[in-house]
């Protein structure tokens, strides 16, 4: 949405003001915010700090976190806090020069154990759910089968305990994007440009605005 070719550029302040916008939306849900990229990998203390401002300025009700074992420290000092924590496992976007690719995450049985071990150490550590991100059907089903805490699956199969789908692939105002796990709903994008086309000729002809449409 805001033209980056990653998640890696959006700062804590974007977050912030995105996430202020959908609380004065909302009627009854819960809100998860992602703490960007630079604001928990290395110091858990600056963590605590952005997932405090998120929480202040938002009134939104939890963040989100990618990573296992590597970001334990900081998913622990927010928890401390009082501040609701949602753990992102499998393809974590902001490691995705890490990767290299968008492909399916933990088909090797090494890091499929790495997965494994990080979602228990996720639980332990206090998070409330967990992201499990385009990764094979029947290990996302026993990680959940594992655990005490719900997932959310992304491409992750029908045995997580709950699905994303995001809005803009859903309603196909997207239409770059087409992952196997990604049902199109609707082809807004069709129907915008066909709408737009449309506006266009009747300007050129001189149909709109129409003696109705005029004071």
């Amino acid at each position: 949405m805001a033209g980056h070719e990653t998640t890696l550029p959006i700062t804590l302040e974007q977050m912030i003001y995105h996430a202020q916008s959908v609380i004065r939306g909302i009627n009854r849900c819960l809100v998860v915010v992602d703490l960007p990229f630079g604001h928990y990998q290395s110091n858990p203390d600056v963590a605590l700090a952005s997932a405090i401002r998120i929480m202040k300025e938002t009134g939104a009700h939890s963040v989100k976190l990618e990573g296992g074992e590597e970001i334990l420290d900081s998913v622990k000092k927010i928890v401390s806090a009082g501040i609701p924590v949602m753990g992102h496992l499998g393809l974590t976007p902001q490691s995705i020069y890490k990767f290299g690719t968008y492909t399916v995450r933990a088909k090797e049985e090494e890091e499929a154990n790495k997965l494994r071990k990080d979602a228990k150490l996720l639980e332990e550590a206090g998070c409330f759910a967990i992201v499990l991100e385009k990764i094979p059907a029947t290990l996302a089903t026993e990680v959940t089968q594992s655990l005490h805490i719900p997932t959310i699956g992304i491409g992750a199969g029908g045995g997580c305990n709950g699905q994303v789908l995001v809005m803009h692939d859903m309603l196909g105002i997207n239409t770059e994007f087409k992952p196997r796990f990604l049902r199109r709903y609707l082809n807004i994008h069709e129907m915008a440009t066909s709408a737009v086309q449309q506006y266009i000729k009747d300007v050129k002809s001189a149909d709109f605005p129409n003696q109705q449409e005029q004071y």
